[in-house]
């Protein structure tokens, strides 16, 4: 969707988030009144769920070895919440996937919680550092939007998030801010404007990911068609999580890029293809397009040995083929261990 998202927006976000200043504000000041009429009633609309999300913790893949050591930290979209087995939540789906690709055991464990903003993810990050690991998947942004914090905050959150995982020498895929204006219950005009608000975020958060050595895998515009067509199947029972098939859809999305930070992907079989549009772009520019524009990943690269041009970090933009999942299956189960608060 063209003008929801630009990459001076982006650029104005993160620079906010990285540099000092204010940023701009996830929704106008002076809607805030009547959009919280209209979230009250979207909140009475979307249904409740029984339970938490499935505890898929353990090691997948019949391989031998030692296990690649693979941690999910998020809200309830990266814990799973909206599906009753273990082997439908994305860490299952993910860590089979990795496996099979890799040919290698993979351990997983889930550290996301329900409700987590990024004002959470240092408690996540500290957790995560006694598991030791090689690559994480973080998905965050949804309850920022919904409950209104600064795009500049949400985005420092993450970058030092990033930042404290990758000088523990992990591998980091952040999925960003997904599309909120495919939640039906959701009315107009609330909804056009958590999707620009959704679309501005998730620009933000590539940019910050990017200038942090990490890199994002757009999963807005990746589910917003296919949740738009098929509502009834790619929603759970609540119309606000997703359901199975739709926690399929988005590892799918995200699979090819996690599989690449670790090394498992055939770089030399998928190398960036200019007629499905991958391209090397500044990095504000980068993100801005993986915000509209489905299937997109972006990571850092150089362009004549330098990683930055005149109008900042070059970044490589890029459309990867997807890789059928896995069934999962687990090894073992990893006993019960404390949820971070």
């Amino acid at each position: 969707m063209r003008g929801l998202v630009s990459a001076r927006t982006a650029r104005r976000i993160a620079r906010g988030a990285l540099f000092g200043g204010g940023g701009i504000g996830a929704l106008g000041a002076g809607t805030y009144g009547f959009l919280r009429l209209e979230a009250m009633h979207a909140r009475r609309s979307i249904g409740e769920l029984d339970g938490g999300p499935p505890d898929a913790d353990g090691v997948y893949g019949s391989y031998d070895g030692e296990p690649l050591s693979f941690v999910v930290l998020g809200d309830s979209a990266a814990a799973g919440l909206g599906v009753t087995s273990p082997d439908e939540t994305p860490g299952a789906l993910l860590a089979a996937g990795l496996a099979e690709l890799g040919e290698r055991p993979v351990r997983l464990t889930t550290l996301a919680r329900s409700g987590a903003q990024s004002s959470d993810l240092a408690g996540q990050v500290q957790a995560a550092r006694v598991e030791r690991p090689q690559v994480s998947l973080i998905l965050i942004g949804g309850n920022d939007v919904t409950h209104q914090v600064r795009p500049a905050i949400s985005v420092r959150l993450l970058d030092e998030a990033v930042r404290a995982l990758r000088d523990a020498g992990c591998a980091v895929v952040v999925g960003t801010c997904p599309d909120l204006g495919t939640i039906e219950p959701i009315p107009q005009p609330l909804r056009w404007l958590v999707r620009r608000a959704s679309r501005q975020l998730a620009a933000a958060q590539t940019v910050a990911v990017i200038e942090a050595g990490a890199r994002s895998v757009s999963l807005g515009p990746i589910l917003g068609p296919e949740f738009r067509a098929a509502p009834r199947d790619m929603f759970a029972v609540d119309r606000f999580h997703p359901s199975a098939a739709g926690y399929t859809a988005a590892a799918a999305a995200i699979l090819p890029s996690l599989a690449s930070a670790v090394g498992f992907w055939p770089e030399d079989e998928d190398p960036p293809d200019a007629a499905r549009g991958d391209e090397v772009l500044p990095v504000s520019v980068a993100a801005a397009a993986a915000a509209g524009r489905s299937g997109a990943e972006v990571s850092g690269t150089q362009v004549g040995g330098h990683d930055r041009g005149p109008w900042g970090r070059w970044a490589q933009l890029r459309y990867r083929r997807r890789s059928p999942l896995p069934e999962p299956e687990r090894e073992d189960e990893t006993p019960e261990r404390p949820r971070p608060r």
